[in-house]
């Protein structure tokens, strides 16, 4: 008798996460242990990441404090990675950085660690993924993060949303150059996400202001387990026939 494997199944996978120690990243890395999934968190927050992977469910684990400015070391990384514990299932890239500026403002140096950190890793972990020596044999999964606001307008958000447009061209790119290889490359586009980014802005904003975002929200803002759930879905079995997409996840924010 055949025993069927549930499509969320993650057992015997292995997975790299960046930004790991708060936020989607954490709720991200959590759900693919409770999976079944053995995670590597990357992020620069030491004692974070420590707390970070005492949370995760299962054996196996493991974490990296990583600095993904130096986008240029990040494929060696991978290979080490693999090298050390074994071939990657996927790579999650959600580690980020924000950049709320009105244009007239902004200076290349508020945005310059913003780029690196949101698009020239992303390409940079796609680049260190890729290697036979890296990727399962099987293949594997890529998930970036984009956003709402490369679908939509904001002000003040022209250089966040400048990093985030670049994740889904990079997206479409990759997933036809990698399929032959059967390595899937998909992102997910949140809305509004109650996370300590989403605090420190929200917190310079006044009580209209904060209304009028949970407004625009018809299901209310998200939690990052709303993402994380998304996440999981394109890493496992369920997002097998899926690439090149953009998962937009957002409560109904780009419905309007």
């Amino acid at each position: 008798m055949n025993v069927l494997r549930h499509p969320l199944d993650l057992n015997g996978r292995r997975f790299l996460v960046t930004g790991a120690a708060s936020g989607i990243s954490l709720a991200t890395s959590q759900l693919l242990s409770q999976l079944g999934g053995r995670v590597i968190a990357v992020d620069a927050n030491a004692e974070g990441l420590s707390r970070a992977v005492a949370s995760f469910e299962g054996p196996g684990h493991d974490s990296r404090c990583l600095d993904l400015r130096k986008v240029e070391q990040i494929p060696s990384w991978l290979s080490e990675m693999a090298s050390a514990g074994g071939t990657l299932s996927g790579v999650v890239h959600a580690a980020g950085l924000s950049c709320i500026q009105p244009i007239r403002l902004l200076e290349p140096s508020w945005y310059r660690d913003v780029l690196l950190v949101n698009t020239e890793a992303a390409l940079a972990l796609a680049r260190g993924f890729q290697p036979k020596r890296v990727a399962h044999p099987s293949g594997g999964s890529v998930v970036f993060l984009a956003s709402v606001m490369a679908l939509v307008g904001s002000p003040g958000a022209a250089a966040y949303g400048m990093t985030k447009g670049a994740i889904i061209g990079l997206v479409k790119s990759l997933s036809v150059e990698l399929a032959a290889k059967k390595i899937r490359v998909n992102c997910v586009a949140p809305g509004f996400v109650k996370t300590p980014m989403f605090d420190r802005i929200s917190a310079l904003w006044d009580t209209e202001q904060r209304a009028r975002v949970e407004a625009e929200h018809p299901l209310g803002l998200g939690e990052p387990a709303d993402i994380a759930n998304a996440i999981a879905f394109l890493l496992a079995d369920t997002g097998r026939w899926v690439t090149g997409s953009v998962l937009v996840v957002d409560g109904g924010y780009t419905a309007h």
